[in-house]
């Protein structure tokens, strides 16, 4: 009967703060939780190898080779070595969500493999390693549309060079200049600023023939994107083989000289009669900085014929219609984006660069966690030299700890990339929050004629006004220096929140518990 009370004397808002606290823990380590998970997951596999042909797709995870464990990444490295490479054909039979898929090949099969997280948190490059660039046009101020357009063809121009790992997005200062900042996992400075440097060209052509030149408003006056009418996917149909494809269509709308170079090109093209359709016996190819990103198939209907509209198709495939669906809309995306790679011909200036090492943000990290438990010790060691209640400072460590599940839980929720101007507004939050619970004691200890409610109250009033004080000067850190203290803003803006509406009145809640 007697622990039966003390569970009924838990208030409301501690009740609260219990259930966000079993709920942020989900969010971090999952349901079931990720730490028990084992294998190694496939991060990226080059889509003309063998192993994507057999059945090894990215996000896939490897449980075992040729029927051995595999849990982490020395395991995977120790099970290939020795059988590659070989003379003839080996059999290896790769484990994934309890399915076999049995490779051969003479060569190791051409995929990255990472450890699988054990928590749901993602770091950012601070953390993690890379090199970082902030960018912007030369001598030219972009609008939101068009520093947006210039993330899509970088992004897209990276991954042409075959780079994993990366984050391109727009961000834009106090002043409103727009720039676009660029992560990249385990590259170097020299790297980056040699693919960013590269001013990219895009050409179609038929043969040896030029047809038309992105970048160049002459050619291509537009690409249908984001409208029904000229653009989407068509249809998905299951094959032979148990796959699922979609195709996809959209529109491009060429020049008139273009077009009258297109029909003086096809006109002397010989065509080829199919049961799927009659093509000219040459492609359209295209072509991204000399690289061939993709061939399409000529209508005979478009033999030497001038026009101005080219309908572009393609495909994407899957193992069910959604991943085709989606796949066939990654392609399109893609493809359209190629379409208008150097239509903004901007000279890109970098600002910033910048390189870390992933061993000095593992050191980050263990210094970080050491000097936040030291002052988390710390603190609780005076408040309880100070008021004599070992209860107080308890009630004091588990509600900054509190503080930092539930911000961990919210940035695993959210997907937010945790770098070091994030942890420092952890540690900021957890230095208001002390100061905050801080008030709260000194206010029940005052000697004054007010009640112990009256006495809480105006400690939460205090809190309060602290705390609209602090969200007011840290809204212009959302944007200032081009965004690079983002992280730090909004960490901080959560933690103050999480504070204020649930771990200050839990604490005043367990304060008036303790004292009465």
């Amino acid at each position: 009967m007697v622990s039966r009370k003390k569970i009924m004397k838990l208030s409301i808002r501690i009740w609260i703060l219990i259930i966000i606290l079993a709920f942020s823990l989900i969010s971090i380590f999952g349901l079931p939780p990720k730490f028990l998970d084992s294998g190694v997951a496939i991060t990226s596999v080059d889509s003309n190898s063998t192993a994507f042909e057999q059945g090894l797709r990215t996000g896939q995870v490897i449980t075992a080779i040729d029927g051995k464990p595999v849990s982490n990444l020395e395991e995977f490295t120790a099970a290939l070595s020795g059988k590659y490479p070989s003379p003839g054909n080996v059999k290896t039979i790769f484990t994934s969500d309890k399915i076999d898929i049995i490779l051969f090949s003479k060569e190791a099969p051409e995929i990255t493999v990472a450890n699988i997280p054990k928590t749901n948190i993602k770091t950012g490059l601070d953390l993690s390693g890379g090199s970082r660039a902030l960018v912007k046009a030369q001598n030219q101020t972009l609008s939101s549309s068009e520093i947006n357009d210039l993330v899509d063809i970088t992004s897209n121009r990276l991954n042409e060079f075959g780079i994993s790992d990366i984050k391109v997005s727009p961000v834009s200062d106090l002043a409103g200049n727009r720039f676009m900042l660029i992560e990249i996992a385990g590259a170097t400075p020299t790297d980056l600023e040699n693919l960013i440097s590269q001013q990219g060209k895009f050409e179609a052509k038929i043969g040896d023939a030029i047809v038309f030149v992105g970048g160049k408003d002459k050619d291509i006056a537009s690409v249908c994107r984001g409208d029904a009418t000229c653009a989407g996917i068509e249809s998905c149909q299951q094959d032979s083989s148990g796959d699922y494809f979609c195709n996809f269509r959209f529109s491009i709308f060429l020049s008139e000289e273009s077009a009258k170079r297109h029909a003086d090109i096809t006109a002397e093209i010989p065509v080829n009669k199919t049961p799927s359709g009659n093509y000219l016996t040459e492609k359209l190819d295209l072509f991204l900085d000399d690289n061939l990103v993709d061939s399409l198939l000529i209508s005979e209907g478009l033999k030497g014929r001038v026009t101005t509209q080219i309908a572009v198709s393609g495909s994407g495939r899957g193992a069910t219609r959604d991943d085709a669906y989606n796949d066939a809309d990654e392609n399109m995306h893609k493809l359209q984006t190629i379409l208008i790679t150097g239509s903004l011909p901007y000279k890109l200036e970098i600002v910033k660069l910048d390189t870390i090492s992933p061993v000095l943000g593992k050191q980050f990290i263990n210094s970080i966690f050491l000097a936040g438990l030291a002052a988390l010790v710390a603190v609780a060691a005076i408040v309880f030299f100070r008021y004599r209640k070992f209860k107080s400072s308890l009630a004091l460590i588990l509600t900054s700890v509190s503080e930092i599940i539930i911000i961990l839980g919210i940035a695993s929720f959210i997907d937010w990339n945790l770098d070091l101007p994030s942890i420092a507004g952890i540690l900021a939050t957890i230095g208001t929050g002390i100061d905050s619970q801080i008030i709260v004691l000194d206010e029940t200890h005052q000697s004054s004629s007010l009640s112990l409610a009256q006495k809480l109250k105006r400690a939460f009033r205090i809190i309060l006004g602290a705390y609209f004080t602090a969200l007011v000067a840290l809204l212009p850190l959302l944007w200032a220096g081009a965004g690079l203290l983002k992280g730090f803003a909004i960490t901080t803006i959560i933690g103050i929140t999480v504070g204020v509406l649930i771990t200050r009145p839990a604490f005043t809640d367990m304060v008036r518990l303790i004292e009465e």
